[in-house]
């Protein structure tokens, strides 16, 4: 695979950004990208088969893509009438049901709260989050 100049320059800056923290990748980095954040959106909507899922965090974690360079994948994946098997893809959803994603330079966290996984098991919930009113944990779950 053969990368062009403007590839190499958009996945320096992306890695520089991401490096300073996932709350400052700025607008131009994803104007210049092949992805949109709509169309990640769209895309992680698809795979994870959740609804409503938060441009924020779908912001986050496209730049975390983009920092270590799936630009072009994402844009191969995104294109209409794609499959949706793939390394990336299994990335994207674990990313979403984890919180977590890769930056380049280790891993961040980008909802640790939202992250999917906290729906998908209904028998917990994020450390720290109040469920219910005091000894509301004495009674045994609803079935």
């Amino acid at each position: 695979m053969r990368i062009t100049r403007r590839d190499a320059i958009l996945r320096s800056v992306a890695a520089a950004i991401a490096a300073a923290g996932p709350a400052s990748f700025p607008s131009a980095v994803f104007a210049q990208a092949d992805v949109s954040v709509d169309q990640f959106l769209q895309l992680s909507e698809r795979l994870t088969g959740a609804s409503g899922l938060d441009a924020d965090i779908a912001k986050t974690l496209l730049g975390g893509f983009l920092a270590t360079g799936r630009g072009p994948a994402l844009a191969e994946l995104v294109r209409p009438g794609s499959g949706s098997a793939s390394p990336l893809a299994d990335a994207i959803v674990a990313a979403w049901y984890s919180g977590l994603y890769d930056t380049g330079h280790g891993t961040a966290v980008s909802d640790f709260n939202g992250a999917l996984v906290w729906n998908a098991l209904s028998f917990t919930k994020p450390f720290g989050s109040c469920g219910g009113e005091i000894g509301y944990w004495a009674d045994p779950p609803e079935l």
